[in-house]
């Protein structure tokens, strides 16, 4: 975005502020046109590769740390990626503040959290067993992240799933696998 990313953290920023003058209602009409979430998505997917193909990539580091954190759904733990990367943890948090926005113990409850949403349906019984299949200590600390990142439960987002397949046939149904009375 040409400037570090933490700057925006915890801010209220309008797109065209930092995208450019314009950039939210050429995209509000471009989403507008999609037919369905996917290309919705998919859409997104490249206004914002092309907003980032001008600027500068991160370091190899930053990208063998976001791989690590990726491909393990937010499991890897700090010392998992100073160990990786060969920097230290301070180091580390600096470059995710700069190139995130975030540093990489907040970025990782993003992924779990993202993993959770994401869990097929016939993976898991129950919300305890999706909070283990899904890298949480516990329920509750399943639970607590939920809350924190959506200002809802598993078991509100699970309705909010299952009303939202209901009425739409382009829906994922995530978190529809379990009964929640």
């Amino acid at each position: 975005m040409g400037i570090p990313l933490h700057h925006l953290a915890q801010t209220l920023v309008h797109p065209d502020e930092v995208m450019g003058t314009g950039w939210t209602t050429r995209t509000t009409e471009q989403l507008a046109t999609a037919q369905n979430w996917g290309e919705r998505w998919a859409l997104l997917n490249n206004i914002f590769a092309r907003q980032c193909a001008y600027r500068p990539p991160p370091p190899p580091s930053v990208v063998e740390a976001w791989d690590l954190l990726r491909a393990r759904h937010g499991r890897a733990t700090l010392s998992e990626l100073t160990r990786t990367t060969r920097l230290g943890q301070r180091r580390i948090q600096s470059l995710f503040r700069d190139y995130a926005g975030i540093p990489p113990q907040t970025l990782s409850r993003i992924l779990r959290f993202q993993h959770a949403l994401t869990m097929p349906p016939d993976r898991y019984r129950s919300l305890a067993e999706l909070a283990a299949v899904s890298g949480y200590h516990d329920q509750a600390h399943m639970s607590r992240d939920f809350r924190t990142l959506s200002g809802h439960t598993p078991a509100q987002l699970c309705r909010i799933a299952r009303t939202t397949s209901r009425g739409n046939a382009d829906s994922d149904g995530y978190l529809s696998g379990f009964s929640v009375s």
